[in-house]
């Protein structure tokens, strides 16, 4: 999907200079295609020209104007979904003098601002609903779900995918939230109380992401090493009680010749003692 301005934009201009494929244009300026010349597509504020935007497929990992907004209003068109294919063809064609090797940079690859999402997708919105003269209240914090592959973890968290993440409107401040696997850049969440729209943008959806592997990877790692204690202090336990098995036996088997039944064989003593 091509990349937009959306209408926070403050014309501060500091995207224009950063975009690969001069797909960037200062409302009212005409812009240029194949040659020919357009009417503008904003009169106020600063567009892309969706013919000419790649997302910085084959130049950056995330895309440029994005990284640089300073009011993150630069993101993707959840109307205009374009896979990598399509945008790396694209780049092809607006630099035929560039070789783009197989391993050209992109967003879509692990690392970069994640896969487009499907246009129009909304995660479920919070199930909360706000009472009637009152101020809308923050959504409870999310039942732990399944396990991530720690069966004998005590306090069960839920995976990445299923995790919460708190969003605040920013129209009427309420509080609700949506499963990270609908966060993705792009997607559009609507307000349960007021159906505010609020948009992800890629350097949202990138700090929420690292925060979450962050949180994850250390877990996993505190998990590991309590694991691999308490094996260690089981071995010990283990050996401790097989010593004391052990001494058991030896000292059952010393009582059956100290204490004889009535009528075995006895050793007769000698007439003097």
């Amino acid at each position: 999907m091509a990349t937009i301005i959306t209408s926070e934009c403050i014309n501060c201009g500091a995207c224009e200079p950063e975009c690969p494929n001069t797909a960037i244009y200062q409302g009212g300026v005409e812009y240029e295609l194949n040659g020919v010349m357009h009417p503008p597509l904003s009169n106020d504020i600063f567009y892309i020209v969706p013919e000419k935007c790649t997302e910085c497929v084959g130049f950056f990992d995330q895309e440029a104007c994005a990284v640089v907004c300073p009011v993150d209003c630069c993101v993707p068109d959840p109307q205009r979904p374009e896979s990598e294919d399509a945008l790396i063809v694209r780049a092809r064609e607006l630099h035929p003098d560039k070789t783009f090797a197989d391993g050209f940079p992109s967003r879509f690859k692990e690392g970069g601002g994640g896969a487009a999402s499907t246009a129009g997708e909304a995660a479920p919105a919070a199930t909360a609903k706000p009472t009637a003269a009152a101020a809308p209240a923050p959504v409870p914090a999310a039942a732990p779900a399944a396990a991530p592959a720690m069966e004998m973890s005590t306090l069960n968290i839920p995976t990445i995918e299923e995790w919460e993440v708190p969003i605040e409107c920013h129209h009427c401040k309420g509080s609700y939230a949506v499963a990270f696997r609908h966060f993705r850049s792009g997607v559009v969440f609507y307000c349960p109380f007021c159906n505010g729209s609020t948009v992800v943008t890629s350097s949202m959806r990138n700090y929420v992401a690292q925060s979450l592997h962050t949180f994850y990877d250390q877990w996993a790692h505190d998990f590991e090493v309590f694991q691999e204690k308490r094996q260690r202090q089981l071995t010990e336990f283990e050996e401790r009680q097989r010593e004391r098995l052990e001494a058991l036996n030896e000292s059952l088997t010393q009582a059956r010749h100290d204490y004889k039944p009535p009528g075995a064989p006895r050793k007769r003593a000698w007439i003097f003692g």
